[in-house]
């Protein structure tokens, strides 16, 4: 959770779109570059501090590599991230070969509210192509301020989560 004002967090940017928390981290490709933008002009009315890392313009670019960049960052500093592209679906799919990344899609009101609630992600992705920015904003609220109940389901679910990753992924 980021808390707001003076001791705000520090958010990163990478080419698709990164999630917050302490630090967060931006990333997205030129099919998200607009909607990057939108959400990097929320979060620093929030007064959080945003590095932008991903891709600064609508030139073609391929995704990949800025998703890759945010998850080694959102790894390494366990931290939050937000990426966009063009569905949302290509950075995703990026995001979760990554060990410790929990990614969700959140391209429609309900499963991403929901899926923040439930399934605690530390990065969050939207597609620019087909979300409105009033429910991105939403979303963003909800993943900034949505206490996670770690009840003993919850905690049986990330522990199973853990066992696939760890038997399948390398890093």
């Amino acid at each position: 959770k980021i808390q707001e004002g003076k001791e705000g967090g520090d958010l990163k940017y990478a080419t698709i779109e990164a999630k917050a928390k302490q630090d967060d981290i931006f990333g997205l490709d030129h099919a998200g570059y607009n909607l990057k933008e939108y959400i990097k002009k929320v979060l620093q009315e929030k007064n959080l501090q945003v590095t932008d890392l991903g891709t600064n313009s609508l030139e073609s670019v391929h995704y990949p590599q800025f998703g890759s960049k945010l998850c080694e960052s959102v790894q390494k500093d366990n931290s939050f991230g937000i990426l966009c592209c063009g569905s949302g679906t290509g950075i995703s799919i990026v995001a979760n070969k990554y060990k410790g990344i929990r990614c969700s899609i959140c391209n429609d009101l309900y499963v991403g509210l929901e899926g923040i609630k439930n399934d605690s992600p530390n990065v969050i992705a939207f597609g620019e192509r087909v979300i409105g920015k009033g429910a991105v904003k939403q979303m963003i609220e909800a993943f900034l301020n949505t206490e996670i109940v770690e009840d003993e389901e919850f905690k049986a679910r990330q522990k199973k989560i853990e066992e696939i990753e760890n038997a399948n992924l390398l890093n």
